[in-house]
Parts: structure tokens; sequence; C-alpha cells
């Protein structure tokens, strides 16, 4: 894990967890989806039969199907239009992340910006999905998810954790050090590996737990050092091109080794290849800031 070397990591996330006693399980539309997606006999109206009983659900999707950086070529204006033009394959991973980011949803303080969050967190999602597609990486739909669900731990943080969210923050404000390092000195692991310890009760896949668990350090990676890299380059992004920013990543460093890991050469093709997403960047934000009640 990231500088985490002692062995009872995962104890102490479980032991903190466990005296929580009101996680949210895994949403029942996940388990219903995955049931008509295992079915060859499954139709298109089968599926947004499921899905349109989540009104809430249905806008997001809406709304990650009109965002210029998920690239579809037209507008969808209905579920059973995003359905089709979208795929089976792609609606799975997009339902499982909006579902879990949903089931999670926290509301605002003066210590916590859920309207930021969910923007930062959508435009990873985005981003990470379109970057692998303009590098033809074959499973652009599970960037799209790991990149929503990238956070997810710093919700369970700040929801579930809360004496100990605030202490992060003064730390941080006190000793203007990275929420990063706040975390690891308050609680001894990190946002990262809170996320692991649900992901891995929720039977996700090896390379999406990864992905996650080293979003702030793809090199670590094993399984999914590529789908890392792809979260952490959008992630990191958002600071670059400073559009859809999240305070918590305030400095983020940037793993170099992405460079190679994704094929870009040199830091200076790297440069020039994130400037052309700027654009994109602006008017996903704008199109998102355009329905606030999606948030």
């Amino acid at each position: 894990m990231l500088e985490i070397k002692n062995p009872d990591t995962k104890e102490r996330i479980k032991k903190h967890l466990s005296n929580i006693g009101t996680l949210p399980s895994v949403p029942q539309i996940i388990t219903e989806v995955s049931i008509l997606l295992d079915s060859d006999r499954t139709s298109a109206a089968d599926l947004c039969k499921v899905i349109s009983r989540d009104q809430a659900i249905v806008t997001k999707i809406l709304a990650v199907a009109n965002s210029p950086l998920y690239g579809l070529p037209r507008r969808v204006s209905t579920i059973e239009f995003a359905v089709v033009i979208i795929g089976f394959e792609h609606m799975r991973n997009i339902l499982v992340a909006l579902s879990l980011v949903e089931a999670f949803k926290s509301r605002n303080t003066s210590t916590w910006d859920h309207h930021a969050y969910w923007s930062h967190s959508l435009l990873t999602a985005t981003a990470a999905k379109r970057i692998a597609d303009d590098l033809r990486y074959p499973k652009s739909g599970e960037v799209f998810t790991a990149g929503l669900l990238h956070d997810l731990g710093l919700v369970v943080l700040q929801r579930y954790m809360k004496n100990d969210f605030d202490k992060i923050i003064k730390l941080v404000e006190e000793q203007q050090i990275s929420h990063f390092n706040a975390e690891l000195e308050v609680l001894g692991f990190t946002h990262q590996d809170i996320a692991e310890f649900l992901l891995e009760k929720w039977n996700f896949p090896p390379y999406i737990i990864e992905s996650v668990l080293y979003h702030h350090q793809p090199s670590l990676a094993e399984n999914g050092k590529v789908l890392a890299s792809l979260v952490h380059l959008a992630d990191y992004m958002t600071q670059r091109l400073n559009i859809g920013t999240f305070k918590w990543d305030n400095n983020l460093q940037f793993d170099e080794n992405v460079i190679d890991i994704l094929g870009f050469g040199n830091i200076e093709y790297l440069d020039t290849f994130i400037q052309t997403y700027e654009p994109l960047f602006k008017s996903h934000l704008e199109s998102i800031t355009e329905n606030n009640k999606i948030m």
C-alpha cells in the first residue's frame, strides 16, 4: 500500500468500519442489473424497466451520456436510447459506479462540499474514459468505474468517521501538510485503503480495486497499472488545468512513471496532450453545473 507497511492496516480499517454499523450495502439495482446482464435473453427494454425505478440514477446516467467528455455522437434524451447507444456492458459499469456514489451521498458542511466532490469525481471518471478511448485502451468502461470511485474512501471518512475527519482537517490547517499525510498521521491509513477494504468486501475485480488503491501512485500497482495510470492522469489534469478541482488533492504529486506506462514518450508530449483537453474539461463542467439537481 502507499507508504503503509504495517501488516495490521486492514485489521485497523476493519475495526474502524465495524464500529459504524450503518454502512450501505451494495445497492439493489446493481444486483438486479447484474442478474439481467448475465442472461442472454435480456433485452434493452428489460434493462430500462429496472433502471427507470430509480430516477436519481436515470438523471445521472443521462448527465454522463451527454457530457462532452464522454464522447457520444449525439444527445441522449431517454434512458432507452442511452442503453442502446452506450451498450449493455458499459451501462453496467456506469450503473455500478453511480449507484455506489448515490448510496454514499452526504450533505454539505463547513468542511465538506459534496457538489465539488461529485463534480470532481464525475470529471475524473469521464476524462479517464475519454483518455482511455483516445489511447485505444480496450476497457474504457472499467476506467470510468474506477475514476468515479477513486475517492470513495473520502465520503466514508467524512460521513462515518467524523471525529477523525475533523482531526485531519485541523491538522492540515495547523501544520500546512497535505491531506494525504494528515490521514496517515491521524489514522495510520488513507482514504485509498478505506476504499480498498470496501471494494474487496463488495467483490470488485482486483484490477479495479488496485486502480482505486493506487490512484495517487499507479506505478506501485501490479494487476491494474494501466488502469490506475489513466485514473491518476485524469485526476492530476483537474489540478493542472484548474478545472473540476477538489481541495483534498491540493499539491497532488504526479507519478512520472505514467509517461512510460501509457506510452507518451516524454513529459513535453504529455504536456501538449493535457492542454488539448482543456476545452473539453470546460464544456463538461458547464454541462454538469447547468443541472445542479444531479448532485
